[in-house]
C-alpha cells in the first residue's frame, strides 16, 4: 500500500483481476473484473449503503458512528481483494471526503482497512470517469453527443461527451443525501419547502445551462443509483418502461408530497433503503429537467466504478489521459519543450541510477517526467518565484486523469525544484509518500540546476548513488570548471537540499 499512484500497464495477462472501489457519499461500491481476450468481464460486485454525507458536519468533521460504518465496509471490501496486486486496484473517494477539513484523519485508517491506497478525485475528474463508464457500457453512435447526469449522495455531475471523450464537465454541490438533509432537515415535507428548494437547486444548473444547451446533445442518460431508482418508480407507476420523462416527474413529486414526512413516503418500486434520500434525488432531477429542457432520460447500466476500470486499462500505455493533460498544459502555457526535454533526460539518467537503492518505482518515474515537463509553467505568469506560480496552477487546476493527491505530489515536486524548501511544502501529502517525494525532489533539483544554462551540450559524466538519505553525485570536473555559474550553484546545493532531509555529497571526476 506504499503506492498512491497505481497504474495498469498493458499488455495485461489473460485472467488478470482488476478492482475499482468507489467511496461515494451515499454508497460504497466495488467491482472486480477479469481481463479476458482484451475485454473486462465482471466477476463480482459489492455495494453497501454507508451514507458518508450523513455524517458530514458544517465544519468538515465526520460523525464517529458514520466513520466507523465506512471503515467496517472497507474492511469487508478489503477481504475480497486481498490477493489482487496493488497496481490492479484503484479506490477513489468523492465529494464527502473532498469536503473533510482533515481528510487524512479519515484516509489513513480507511486505507488500512481496505489494504490499498485511496485517491481523492475532484468533481470534474469524477465526471470524466462517470462518462467513461457510461460510454463503454452503452457506446454512442459515431459523431453523436450525449448528456450524462449522475446524482450522487453529495454532488451531481453533468457531462456532455462524444465517443469516449468528455467535452464538457460540471460538478454541482447538490446530491441526494446532502439536498435531503439541507432542505428537509427535520424530516418534514411540504409544497412550499419543495418550491423554495427547487428554486435554489435550479440556480446551480443555470450556471452552465446556456453552454450545454448551445452545444446540444442527441440523447440523455442517467447514471448511478438515484437515477436508477427514479426510473424504477416511473416503471412501477406505469408512466414509462424504465426511462424518466418530463411529464412523469411532476407526478412523482406530487405523489411524494402526499406524505407529510420523509419516513412516510410511499412511492411504488421504492426500496426502504432509498426512501430516506429519494426526495433530494427527485428534486435535483426535476431541476435538471426544467433548466436543461430535457424531455427524456434513459438509465445507464454503468457509473464511475466502471469508468475507473476502463481508465486503468489506458494508464501507463498510449491512452493514459494524464499524458494528454500534461501535453495540453505545456501548449496552453507555452512551456519551452526543448529545455524540458533536456531536464527530463538528465532527470531520468539520475533516477535510473538510484531507483533501486532509493526504492523509487516506475510510477515515481512517471511523476518525475511530468514534473520535468511542467516545472517552468509559472514563467508564463512571472519569472520571479515562477516555481511558486507553477505549483499553484498545478495544484488548483482540473487536470484530467489526476487525483487530488497526484496533483499535490506533482505540485510539491515543482514547488521545491529550486531555491529554499518551505517547511509546509509536503503538508498535504500522507506520511507514507514523504520519502518518495523528498527523494524525487532532490533528483529534479539537480537536473534543473545542471541545465540552468539551457545549453544542448551533453554532460559527459554524471553518476549518482543513493544510500539512505544520502545522495552522492559525481560530475565531470572539467565540465563544471567551464561552467562557473552551475559550479557555484552546485556547491551551494547541499545546504538547500538539507531542507529535504537529504545529505548531498559532491565528487569531481
Amino acid at each position: 500500500m506504499n503506492n498512491i499512484f497505481p497504474t495498469t500497464r498493458l499488455p495485461l495477462q489473460d485472467g488478470d483481476l482488476l478492482a475499482a472501489v468507489d467511496l461515494g457519499s451515499n454508497s460504497f461500491h466495488m467491482v472486480v473484473a477479469r481481463y479476458v481476450l482484451g475485454q473486462l468481464r465482471t466477476v463480482d460486485r459489492l455495494r453497501e449503503t454507508v451514507r458518508l454525507a450523513e455524517g458530514l458536519d458544517r465544519k468538515g468533521g465526520l460523525a464517529p458512528e458514520v466513520r466507523q460504518r465506512a471503515l467496517d465496509c472497507l474492511s469487508r471490501f478489503g477481504q475480497r481483494i486481498r490477493d489482487v496486486p496493488p497496481q490492479r486496484v484503484r479506490a477513489l473517494a468523492t465529494n464527502t471526503v473532498r469536503r473533510l477539513a482533515a481528510p487524512q484523519a479519515f484516509l489513513m485508517p480507511a486505507e488500512s482497512a481496505l489494504g490499498h491506497a485511496i485517491e481523492v478525485v475532484s468533481g470534474r475528474e469524477e465526471a470524466r470517469l462517470i462518462y467513461l463508464g457510461v460510454a463503454h457500457a452503452q457506446p454512442s453512435k459515431p459523431g453523436e453527443r450525449r448528456l450524462v447526469i449522475d446524482i450522487g449522495g453529495g454532488s451531481t455531475e453533468c457531462i456532455i461527451g462524444s465517443g469516449f471523450e468528455a467535452i464538457e464537465r460540471e460538478s454541482l454541490q447538490v446530491g441526494c443525501v446532502a439536498t435531503t438533509r439541507r432542505f428537509f432537515e427535520n424530516g418534514k415535507l411540504s409544497k412550499k419547502k419543495w418550491r423554495d428548494a427547487l428554486t435554489e437547486v435550479s440556480a446551480e444548473f443555470q450556471q452552465f445551462a446556456g453552454t450545454y444547451r448551445s452545444l446540444g446533445w442527441h440523447e440523455a442518460l442517467g447514471a448511478s443509483g438515484t437515477n436508477k431508482a427514479i426510473g424504477e418508480i416511473c416503471a412501477a407507476m406505469k408512466l414509462t418502461k424504465g426511462a424518466v420523462i418530463a411529464d412523469a416527474l411532476p407526478q412523482l413529486r406530487d405523489r411524494l408530497l402526499q406524505a407529510d414526512r420523509i419516513d412516510e413516503i410511499d412511492l411504488p418500486g421504492l426500496s426502504a433503503d432509498r426512501r430516506p434520500i429519494i426526495a433530494g434525488g427527485i428534486l435535483i432531477l426535476e431541476a435538471a429537467f426544467n433548466v436543461l429542457g430535457l424531455q427524456r432520460m434513459a438509465i445507464s447500466k454503468a457509473a464511475m466504478r466502471e469508468g475507473v476500470l476502463y481508465d486503468m486499462l489506458g494508464r501507463g500505455g498510449a491512452d493514459d489521459p494524464r499524458d494528454a493533460a500534461v501535453k495540453a498544459m505545456v501548449n496552453r502555457y507555452g512551456i519551452d519543450e526543448q529545455q524540458s526535454a533536456r531536464v527530463e533526460a538528465t532527470l531520468l539518467r539520475l533516477f535510473d541510477q538510484v531507483a533501486e537503492s532509493w526504492r523509487l518505482d516506475a510510477d515515481d518515474r512517471l511523476m518525475l517526467q511530468r514534473a520535468a515537463r511542467l516545472h517552468e509553467l509559472g514563467l508564463a505568469i512571472a519569472h520571479s518565484q515562477y516555481h511558486v506560480h507553477s505549483s499553484y496552477v498545478i495544484e488548483n487546476s482540473d487536470i484530467s486523469g489526476f487525483s487530488r493527491q497526484q496533483q499535490q505530489f506533482l505540485a510539491a515536486l515543482v514547488r521545491t525544484h529550486r531555491r529554499g524548501i518551505p517547511k509546509s511544502a509536503f503538508d498535504a501529502l500522507p506520511d507514507r509518500l514523504l520519502s518518495a517525494v523528498r527523494r524525487s525532489s532532490a533528483l529534479l533539483r539537480l537536473a534543473v540546476l545542471l541545465h540552468r544554462a539551457h545549453e544542448s551540450d551533453p554532460i559527459p559524466q554524471l553518476d549518482a548513488h543513493g544510500d539512505g538519505n544520502t545522495l552522492t553525485l559525481t560530475v565531470s570536473r572539467r565540465w563544471l570548471e567551464s561552467r562557473p555559474l552551475i559550479h557555484a550553484d552546485l556547491e551551494g546545493e547541499p545546504q538547500d537540499m538539507a531542507g529535504l532531509g537529504i545529505s548531498l555529497k559532491l565528487l569531481g571526476a
